[in-house]
């Protein structure tokens, strides 16, 4: 049997399209994969995609088609504008590329898009301040705000060369005269997204599989579920050692108790209606794929307090919180079937999801994989957005109950008026962990998960078993395994704790106002590397240290958090090295897709900052 033969070589030029839109640029072929049936291209800024074969044209019949209709073009007709690798809103240390528009027969909604305006990139006129910052190798962040009015006469390409500093948008028109008009960065972005979308709109965009691709979904499907059950069987022991390993298996029976599931279905109602009450902000998220921004409710914080409340006025009541501890089996498994029904319920219902509304990375066709990741990126039921509530409260604030519940089973079953210094520790370093970010909750509509990911079995089992399920084992840990700490160890451990909190905090905050407003002059200050997509990369203040500040401040956290445990055991030491794998894998993932990202910029990014995590040591 013999393979089909492979229409472009490596090293050829062709033209290729560039994703959510209709233009074409030339790009160089470095590889063909046979599996996915993708070509590996190169932009002439260093972006890297990976592109179908109907999107890559041969070079000599675009030239020719080109002239034909440059031919038969009206010089007073527009055309329609889609963000290029070459093009961005802030400056920019790409050379501008040339696109070429595929010929087709003209639509109703074609001859609509040649109507938009379209803009074209030229250097601003140098001016004396931007001649003193010449020097500097990064620029400052205050330079991109002046990148917003349009250019009355056109510059040459050999200028724009030499001159790789700040961009502006210039209407393509003859030689008329062009009055100055000033945008504002968020509306180009949300106009260029809805234009991309209306380019291409039945074209979703694929993106590598993680996570092992289909064979690794069927793993961690079957996996993850085992290996919380493990870890919940393994603390309830005398002695938790791995030399106990495994687990004595219980009874079937003892998985199963009505009492549990309703006790989640209950308190995952309590949280939606703290979350529908018209009580805090109205937060934009960030622009999607269509240009849209999505409105949140964050009154994460209020939610927190109002549960706190009526937790305490429960147990003044009566109400034995330690039923928690007894039922902590039953309580996980009640809770992992509420997450499978709810990701059959996300799949069924993103199969009527629009193309603009899946994810990027949650389409690939495979049922296990797709159904794992998740296809729709924002599923609502009217305003409800289902991943941002399952994100941030069930599973946070239910992580903070069961770390009290644990702390009145301690004091129960080792016959304390005071819960021990060690569990009040850890009680109270992830108490203000999840407050913190109840408090921020705005931040994370500026996160990966978010943005990008859709949602799946992956988030909501994450976010309703995996993280109040395992991150509250050091409290379980201690309930049975007391700990002594002299106040030698708590001075330690508590300064610990606040460096890493100042650190994962400062850090978060400086990113977080960075992605929302690049313009603010609060931020002047940092410096940045331009990159071909538009965005920039931060390469100082706490970004300056490490790649990723934010997960060093993780780091010591959990550290501060397994300390109060003692050594005895590895056990309570899981969520550190959990923690330690999970943050150099998500190092591994951003370095590879941002450096098919940004290209020859991120590379520059990896030479100024060199360390990842650990400043001098990773």
């Amino acid at each position: 049997m013999t393979m089909p033969a492979v229409k472009y070589q490596k090293g050829d030029t062709v033209m290729g399209r560039w994703p959510g839109s209709s233009l074409y640029y030339e790009v160089k072929v470095v590889a063909f994969d046979t599996k996915s049936q993708l070509y590996t291209v190169i932009y002439k800024d260093g972006t890297e995609l990976e592109l179908k074969e109907q999107d890559i044209k041969s070079a000599a019949g675009f030239q020719a088609r080109s002239r034909s209709r440059s031919r038969s073009r009206s010089p007073g007709r527009r055309r329609s504008r889609s963000r290029s690798p070459a093009r961005t809103l802030r400056r920019s240390s790409s050379r501008t590329a040339t696109a070429v528009t595929e010929s087709a027969v003209p639509s109703r909604k074609d001859m609509k898009l040649r109507d938009v305006l379209e803009v074209k990139l030229t250097p601003l006129q140098e001016t004396k301040a931007a001649d003193n910052n010449s020097n500097n190798k990064h620029e400052k962040k205050e330079e991109n705000n002046t990148a917003n009015k349009v250019n009355e006469s056109e510059k040459a390409d050999t200028e724009s060369e030499k001159n790789q500093n700040r961009y502006n948008l210039r209407r393509r028109k003859d030689d008329g005269e062009a009055r100055p008009v000033e945008t504002h960065p968020e509306q180009l972005e949300e106009k260029e997204a809805k234009l991309a979308a209306a380019t291409s709109p039945a074209a979703t965009l694929s993106s590598p599989l993680d996570f092992g691709g289909k064979l690794g979904a069927y793993f961690w499907l079957l996996f993850l579920p085992a290996w919380v059950l493990f870890l919940v069987r393994q603390v309830n022991l005398d002695d938790p050692s791995l030399a106990n390993f495994p687990p004595p298996v219980p009874p079937l029976e003892a998985f199963w108790d009505a009492q549990a599931l309703g006790f989640v279905i209950l308190w995952i109602l309590f949280q939606a209606l703290l979350y529908i009450l018209p009580v805090g902000k109205l937060s934009e998220g960030m622009p999607l794929r269509s240009g849209e921004r999505l409105k949140y409710r964050t009154n994460g914080f209020f939610a927190i307090v109002v549960s706190a409340v009526v937790v305490v006025a429960a147990v003044h009541q009566g109400v034995d919180l330690t039923y928690i501890h007894s039922h902590f089996l039953q309580l996980a498994v009640a809770t992992f079937l509420v997450s499978v029904l709810l990701s059959v319920y996300l799949y069924v219902r993103s199969r009527n999801a629009a193309p603009d509304q899946r994810a990027l990375g949650g389409n690939s066709g495979n049922l296990m994989y797709d159904f794992f990741k998740g296809r729709e990126l924002n599923p609502r039921i009217n305003d409800f957005d289902l991943k941002f509530f399952c994100e941030m409260r069930p599973g946070l604030i239910g992580w903070c109950l069961i770390n009290f519940a644990l702390a009145l089973a301690e004091m129960k079953l080792q016959g304390l008026k005071a819960p021990s210094y060690a569990m009040i520790l850890v009680n109270v370093f992830q108490l203000l962990y999840v407050v913190d970010g109840l408090w921020n909750e705005e931040a994370i509509l500026t996160t990966m998960d978010l943005m990008h990911d859709g949602f799946g079995f992956m988030l909501a089992f994450g976010d309703l078993v995996w993280v109040p399920f395992t991150y509250s084992l050091q409290a379980y840990y201690l309930v049975s395994h007391p700990n002594p700490l002299s106040y030698t160890a708590l001075s330690v451990i508590v300064l610990l704790k606040f460096v890493g909190f100042y650190i994962f905090r400062k850090s978060n905050s400086e990113k977080n106002a960075f992605r929302r407003n690049p313009s603010d002059p609060k931020l002047s200050h940092l410096k940045t590397i331009p990159t071909a997509t538009g965005k920039s990369l931060l390469v100082s203040g706490w970004w300056g240290v490490v790649r990723h500040p934010n997960y060093l401040g993780d780091l010591i956290m959990a550290l501060a958090w397994s300390l109060p445990c003692g050594f005895s055991h590895l056990l309570p030491w899981y969520y550190m090295i959990y923690f330690i794998i999970l943050l150099v894998h998500r190092d591994s993932r951003d370095m590879h897709n941002c450096r098919r990202k940004y290209g020859s910029a991120w590379d520059e990014y990896c030479r100024t900052v060199r360390y990842r995590i650990i400043p001098r040591v990773y």
